[in-house]
């Protein structure tokens, strides 16, 4: 069982960059909200890595074996354990596991008014606190400005484009969310330093940055996948994006135009049926409920259209149940779902992996809460490569040359944070 304790002192970011230099695993949740918890998981007690089949049935026993906290992700590609007829052949150039989840020495709960300190072991606790008070002797380790190339020009994006419109009009599909690569190579990364200046672009509610050994996610996601509170589960998904304005005045007339423009909303809606599909295999009868509908959210720089969709468990039923049944995120995919993803992996060229997958911890009581990976630099340290993703939902109403613009958009912080 682990102690908890309240810290006497408050958890900076200088503190977090000390303790991300000495543990060789680290997950830090930032809410980026004064009135939320973020998380810092420090250490490693007992881990779950997997590549391969049955990782559901493996993450199940896990939990359930140490009845702990655990932090950890779940990469894209086990959309092919949830639906067997799919599978991920595309380049795969980061060469992280599939699943990982760990048990931590040191968890913290952190908000303005205090620091929780859960630990098992003294001898953890105290490690922890001796590496808290070592001085900043911080040198300068910032990452020179990074020139990113892209796995797809303007033109191919267009073909494939319209590849997929060939799909919507054929009636295989009516969405699919398509993705692209940025990508850089012989990368000298100071990983933290580069998470805090996307931070500060991004402020976003779901923001981590993950350290395992050498791979590093730094995520800028303003989006929730899903979250369970006793026997709620809830869920976010956005569809529906926009830039800021640079005076309030045209601010507000850029968020106005969002929440009524019929081609985002109806792209938002479609989403929201597909979750509600997802949500109904664990669901109590009746239970499923849309509590918001494409409500415009903002953001440092976009606005972004949220449904919010919830619905009630039975108390048997498994937690990781309820993320088998609605991984990955149906925001990140089209509808149909299954088919969708199928074509999802003829027209892209680079396995997303930790993107558009989740990231997120689960309670020692089994609740948990998990984001949805997109707005993430990926960085594997030992290769020097360094990528990010972008992507968008295309419909019969979209075009190419504003749903490219929109990426662009959506990479911005990104590329700005390295330079």
């Amino acid at each position: 069982m682990r102690k908890t304790e309240i810290l006497s002192k408050s958890i900076l970011l200088a503190d977090i960059e000390k303790m991300a230099d000495f543990y060789d695993q680290l997950v830090f949740l930032n809410s980026n909200d004064t009135r939320s918890i973020s998380y810092l998981a420090l250490g490693n007690k007992e881990e779950f890595v997997a590549t391969s089949n049955k990782v559901f049935d493996g993450l199940k026993s896990f939990i359930d074996f140490h009845q702990d906290w655990a932090f950890g992700y779940l990469g894209y590609d086990l959309k092919n354990e949830v639906e067997p007829s799919l599978s991920s052949n595309n380049t795969d150039p980061l060469f992280f596991p599939e699943v990982h989840f760990f048990v931590p020495e040191i968890v913290l709960e952190i908000t303005v008014d205090f620091v929780k300190i859960h630990f098992v072991e003294e001898k953890e606790k105290e490690r922890f606190l001796s590496v808290l008070d070592q001085n900043d002797q911080k040198t300068t380790k910032k990452t020179e400005k990074v020139k990113f190339k892209q796995r797809m020009s303007k033109d191919n994006y267009e073909q494939r484009f319209e590849a997929i419109r060939e799909h919507i009009q054929q009636g295989d599909i009516y969405e699919m969310n398509f993705c692209h690569e940025f990508y850089a190579e012989n990368v000298e990364l100071h990983p933290f330093d580069t998470f805090t200046k996307l931070n500060k672009l991004t402020s976003a509610p779901f923001s981590t940055f993950y350290r395992n050994k050498n791979q590093y996610i730094l995520c800028g996601s303003p989006e929730r996948y899903i979250k369970k509170e006793g026997d709620k589960i809830i869920t976010q998904p956005i569809k529906g994006t926009a830039k800021r304005g640079k005076t309030p005045e045209e601010d507000d007339a850029i968020k106005l135009a969002l929440s009524k423009n019929e081609k985002e909303r109806s792209e938002n809606i479609m989403i929201v049926d597909l979750v509600r599909n997802d949500l109904s295999k664990t669901a109590i009868k009746a239970s499923v409920k849309v509590e918001e509908l494409c409500k415009v959210y903002s953001f440092e720089t976009v606005h972004q259209m949220i449904s919010t969709v919830t619905s009630e468990i039975d108390k048997t039923t498994h937690p990781v149940e309820v993320l088998r049944t609605t991984f990955p995120m149906g925001s990140m995919t089209g509808a149909p779902k299954v088919e969708a993803m199928k074509i999802i992996e003829e027209i892209e060229t680079t396995k997303r992996g930790i993107y558009s997958g989740a990231i997120g911890y689960f309670k020692p009581n089994q609740d948990f809460d998990f984001n949805v990976v997109i707005r993430s630099l990926l960085y594997n340290q030992e290769t020097k490569y360094l990528n990010f993703m972008v992507g968008g939902a295309i419909t019969s109403k979209a075009n190419a040359e504003d749903e490219y613009e929109e990426t662009l958009l959506k990479a911005e912080a990104m590329i700005e944070s390295l330079k």
